[in-house]
């Protein structure tokens, strides 16, 4: 398994301190990471900024002068978007950003494009969702294929998000270049836990996995006729450094050695996190992260 830092946790979206892409490259090395996966939108690697192969060529000299690996560009998408505007074509759209960043992987030396599936847009809705996310992945998988990189689908979005979803989900695009990316947190948030069996079934379709850890924090309302407080549910969650939450990473590690995974291992701070955004806590956790990762 290969270690990464995710460029998410230094890109400013929640507060935090704030690095360009060429620092974060840098920040990474210095680190110790041996790869990184850079988020493909401002501040790190947009494709309004980065239009052309030839316009990441800093961007690949600096990263082989440091000796750190491009493993994955990680794109946003979602398949289901424009419900409500039905005569903007969403998913051409989407799918031309795929062709682009599978163009600049290819000039990086990425092997991956990461995709994310589809919010649902109406629980009535949930088979036409569910078609529209096989198609685009489908016609996706085969554009990342055409200029040599492989495109992974990370199980965040509602569409294929348990672990159930995400083999069928996998299963009915039945592309040979769609691979998994295969993520315990979001198992673990929605009380799928048994962490173990789950990373050793995904681990031979898998490509990398994304880390991140969490606390839950109980919430409740105060109803003062009732002098008492009544429970809000689901809990709030709060990023705290890998190791210190509630999620059996020893576990998912050992299913995923067992299943015989031998792919990327990200990690990510991808909101706020316990002690704040300052530059020091993100470089701590981002270091302690790696130290557990090697232990696991």
């Amino acid at each position: 398994m290969t270690p990464v830092l995710f460029s998410v946790s230094y890109a400013g979206y929640w507060g935090q301190h704030r690095l360009g892409l060429i620092p974060f490259l840098e920040k990474a090395a210095a680190l110790g990471y041996p790869a990184v996966e850079i988020a493909a939108k401002r501040p790190h690697l947009s494709v309004l900024d980065y239009p052309d192969a030839s316009s990441v060529g800093e961007v690949k000299a600096v990263a082989d002068r440091l000796g750190i690996e491009i493993a994955t560009l990680a794109g946003y998408t979602d398949f289901t978007a424009g419900r409500n505007a039905a005569e903007v074509p969403f998913v051409e759209m989407q799918i031309l950003y795929v062709r682009q960043l599978a163009r600049l992987a290819n000039a990086l030396g990425a092997r991956i494009v990461r995709v994310f599936s589809g919010y649902f847009t109406d629980l009535a809705d949930h088979q036409a969702d569910w078609n529209k996310c096989v198609v685009a992945l489908r016609e996706a998988a085969a554009v990342a294929a055409d200029h040599g990189v492989i495109l992974g689908l990370q199980n965040h979005h509602d569409v294929g998000v348990s672990v159930e979803g995400f083999v069928e989900l996998l299963d009915d695009v039945n592309h040979p270049n769609l691979r998994a990316m295969f993520d315990p947190w979001s198992i673990a948030l929605n009380g799928e836990v048994d962490l173990y069996t789950a990373a050793k079934r995904m681990a031979p379709r898998m490509v990398q996995t994304t880390l991140a850890d969490y606390i839950r924090i109980d919430r409740f309302q105060y109803q003062p006729p009732l002098i008492n407080y009544q429970r809000i549910q689901p809990p709030a969650v709060r990023a705290v450094p890998l190791g210190e939450g509630f999620l059996p990473l020893d576990a998912f590690f050992a299913g995923l050695r067992d299943g015989g995974f031998d792919g990327y291992v990200a990690y990510e701070i991808c909101s706020p996190i316990r002690g704040g955004g300052s530059e020091a806590n993100l470089d701590a956790a981002s270091k302690g992260a790696l130290d557990k990762i090697a232990s696991w």
